[in-house]
């Protein structure tokens, strides 16, 4: 039965079929198989809203519409322009600056493709106009782009935590220090190969500059201030922080930098539903997929497989991040969350891992996907 999964999902997927109803069909087969009989087909929706009936997924939507509310009002130009002053002075600076901006845009939005379009947008051409290697250019913007998700607010970690009932604020916590050693070591190798090719230093930036920088770019500094500060010293939880994130972007948009106007709420409110419709029906259709795998112990055979190839935790983790590699060059990041999140977590937390630790693992895992062929989300934003 598996097997017959496996097939009907890759060829409809082959196909360009949605991912969302790629899973669906490949659930609603596998529902057929386990007793050949349609009225198992009765528990489809039962287990959809099963999987989308949590409190916790409610933060996703808010943080999606405050990340939207915060792009129109134009602050991505102030974070560029801040990122410069700080690094631009350094060898190969646009670089350094594309990837700070990187970590100061992943507290608005933690999604890296809206972070590869938004930077991509307005330094890929200046880096190509200052000297720099339009590939280059490219592939700094969507591999910093990465770090978006790793650092809070994080859809995928909301999804994770929300399906693995783990603490979503634990897991916003772990994602800084993962996302800042990775800015510093793309900055690291930024560095080298701007040595290497000989690429320009900036102007240097004075103190008032800088304070002139901060001064600028300090409203969308506050945002992930306000989240985590919140949600760890216990004055709301992750979903009450979606809703004052929310807040804090319209009294920005609305009433301080005054760039946005009441005319430009419903074209804001549509994206915000269509990119969360999306991912709501990619967790309905996987939670039926996830049912079925549970109830035909499919889990538990690939531990025992594991297990029985390996004894070493660190080989068998080490198989787990291939495996998530592979699966995401080729599966939107959320569907590959949602359906390997149940299957892996179990083997993880049993070689004793922590649920948290496993789920940063998993999200920049996947995360790294999102920049490598053959599908590469990032990769093609940065590229176009």
């Amino acid at each position: 039965m598996f097997l017959s999964i496996i097939i009907v999902f890759a060829t409809l997927l082959l196909l360009g079929i949605p991912i969302g109803f790629t899973i669906g069909v490949a659930g609603l087969v596998g529902m057929y198989m386990m007793a050949n009989d349609v009225a198992m087909f009765s528990m489809a929706p039962l287990q959809f809203f099963s999987g989308l009936d949590m409190f916790t997924l409610m933060a996703m939507p808010f943080f999606i519409l405050a990340g939207e509310i915060m792009n129109r009002t134009g602050i991505t130009g102030r974070l560029v322009k801040f990122s410069n002053i700080l690094v631009g002075n350094v060898r190969g600076g646009l670089a350094h600056a594309n990837i700070i901006a990187s970590v100061f845009f992943a507290g608005m939005t933690g999604a890296a493709v809206s972070d590869t379009a938004a930077i991509g947008t307005m330094l890929i051409p200046a880096m190509e106009e200052d000297g720099y290697d339009l590939d280059f250019a490219a592939a700094v913007t969507a591999a910093s782009s990465i770090i978006g998700p790793t650092i809070p607010p994080s859809n995928m970690m909301v999804i994770y935590g929300s399906l693995m009932n783990v603490s979503i604020a634990g897991l916003f916590a772990a994602g800084f220090l993962p996302g800042i050693l990775l800015a510093i070591m793309l900055m690291i190798l930024s560095s080298i190969i701007s040595f290497k090719r000989g690429y320009p230093k900036g102007k240097k930036s004075t103190f008032k500059d800088k304070i002139l920088g901060l001064k600028d770019a300090i409203l969308p500094l506050l945002m992930p201030i306000i989240i985590l500060g919140g949600i760890l010293s216990g004055v709301f939880t992750p979903t009450e922080a979606a809703a004052v994130a929310v807040a804090y972007a319209m009294v920005v948009g609305f009433f301080i930098l005054k760039s946005i106007k009441v005319k430009d709420l419903p074209s804001m409110f549509v994206n915000t539903a269509k990119i969360a419709g999306v991912v709501f029906l990619i967790i309905g259709t996987a939670s039926i997929l996830s049912w079925v795998l549970a109830i035909n112990q499919v889990p538990q055979m690939i531990a025992d497989f594991l297990l029985a190839a390996t004894g070493s935790p660190a080989v068998i983790l080490l198989l787990i991040i291939l495996l998530m590699l592979v699966v995401g060059m080729f599966m939107d990041i959320a569907a590959a969350l949602i359906i390997l999140g149940p299957i892996l977590h179990p083997i993880a937390v049993g070689i004793g891992m922590s649920p948290i630790h496993f789920g940063i693992v998993m999200v920049l895992s996947l995360n790294i996907a999102l920049m490598t062929p053959p599908v590469g989300a990032c990769l093609f934003v940065a590229c176009s």
